[in-house]
């Protein structure tokens, strides 16, 4: 395993669950930016953000967890990609609607591309209008 793949890795399964900056800045450039392909994370820029809003995710979705499907390194374009289905039942407080009790399972895939050792970048392509419409938000 490369250094990169252990750092996404480890990235990966610490802002996947939810466990905020604190726990995924070790991995990321200072000035690591963020971009997304889904509709509630047009406006998060850097990586700092999108893993304070998983954060939030976990609270509105308690039971949240990750299938990991795919991890693949590309050495030479210095980038990770990781594909997995998210699962989540709405019980928790929060969200843009009372708690629905409805589930979710859907695909993601995030990219991470690196500079030496940390994260300099990362795109989410996530359908989250299906997550939004199996979870009864729309």
């Amino acid at each position: 395993m490369t250094a990169t793949t252990a750092v996404a890795e480890a990235f990966f399964a610490a802002c996947e669950t939810g466990r905020g900056w604190e726990a995924c800045r070790a991995y990321r450039a200072p000035t690591a930016t963020f971009s997304a392909q889904a509709e509630p994370l047009l406006q998060v820029e850097t990586l700092a953000e999108y893993t304070d809003w998983m954060k939030g995710r976990m609270t509105v979705l308690p039971d949240g967890h990750y299938e990991l499907k795919a991890f693949a390194t590309d050495s030479v374009r210095k980038t990770v990609v990781a594909y997995a289905v998210f699962h989540g039942t709405h019980t928790g407080s929060g969200g843009p609607v009372p708690a629905t009790g409805r589930h979710t399972s859907t695909g993601c895939v995030d990219v991470m591309q690196f500079d030496a050792d940390r994260i300099v970048h990362m795109t989410k392509v996530w359908h989250s209008g299906l997550a939004m419409k199996e979870l009864g938000w729309c």
